[in-house]
């Protein structure tokens, strides 16, 4: 049995023309060419989205994109748009700069191309140790497709990175959360409910509480949930807490700042390549820093 659960955004438990799934490497929560590339053979994408992994088989989301399914992690911010009014647009703007790094995306309520209000949204998904693709190769010669023998030999396996995982999020959101706590606006950590679980039991998140709407920073925790027709994220539960509260986590402190008319200014003029929020329609790409890989 297959540990790669989903290939392409196809769940490998059904049988599909898998050739022409392949030859296509669409990623269907882009619309477009899949960005996870091999470092050894750029033009080649890895195209798994999730895996089976742990004694107990827990399906495990590696890809952030995956994480775009339908729009919904963007619908379900829409409540802390607080300046948000009926007849303005709804505009999903990808990779916004700010102390720290960037937001991988921006929710905006724009009304005649001046932003109203925004919220921003990252994405952070397990990361791999070792490698997937000799797993992946070993599915695809099952269903008769024809792979290097190299691939499917290889007793590489593949592990999960939670330690790094979450450590590395906790410390980019204690940069960030303070621009966003500064300017009165929300950040949004969108994770898998499994890593979620993890930071809570490893860190120090006694403190992390039910959501409110006065608090900065967010976490919306989503299941991978098996259904007949595939595979589908559900958000479970939200938390909030502040800047002193991410700082808690970790014991740091720091203290960035941006300008308000900044974060608009850098909104507003990335509007034209944004995308109107409506489901199912194609999404910007935010060029996510994990989407290379060797799996």
């Amino acid at each position: 049995m297959t540990k790669v659960t989903e290939l392409y955004g196809h769940p490998t438990n059904q049988s599909l023309s898998w050739s022409e799934i392949v030859s296509g490497q669409t990623c269907p929560f882009l619309a477009r060419k899949c960005l996870k590339n091999r470092k050894s053979e750029p033009d080649i994408t890895i195209g798994t989205c999730s895996v089976s992994y742990g004694r107990e088989s827990r399906n495990i989301i590696i890809c952030p994109f995956r994480l775009l399914e339908r729009s919904q992690i963007f619908i379900d911010c829409l409540h802390l748009l607080t300046l948000h009014q009926p007849g303005n647009e709804l505009r999903i703007v990808p990779e916004i700069s700010v102390p720290g790094g960037s937001i991988d995306y921006c929710l905006a309520s724009v009304r005649l191309g001046k932003v109203i209000d925004f919220i921003g949204i990252e994405l952070q998904t397990l990361d791999t140790t070792g490698t997937v693709w000799p797993e992946r190769q070993r599915f695809l010669q099952n269903h008769g497709l024809p792979v290097r023998d190299v691939d499917v030999a290889s007793a590489k396996g593949f592990g999960m990175n939670w330690k790094m995982t979450a450590k590395t999020i906790l410390m980019q959101l204690h940069h960030k959360i303070h621009t966003f706590e500064h300017l009165s606006k929300h950040l949004v950590l969108v994770v898998q409910d499994c890593l979620i679980d993890y930071m809570k039991r490893e860190f120090s998140f006694e403190h992390i509480q039910a959501p409110r709407l006065g608090d900065p920073m967010h976490f919306h925790s989503y299941e991978l949930l098996s259904q007949t027709s595939g595979y589908r994220i559900q958000l479970t539960e939200r938390w909030s807490t502040d800047a002193n509260g991410i700082a808690q986590c970790l014991g740091l402190q720091t203290s960035p700042r941006v300008e308000l008319e900044a974060m608009l200014r850098q909104i507003e003029e990335k509007l034209p390549q944004s995308t109107l929020l409506s489901v199912g329609l194609p999404l910007p790409v935010s060029t996510h820093e994990d989407v290379a890989d060797d799996s």
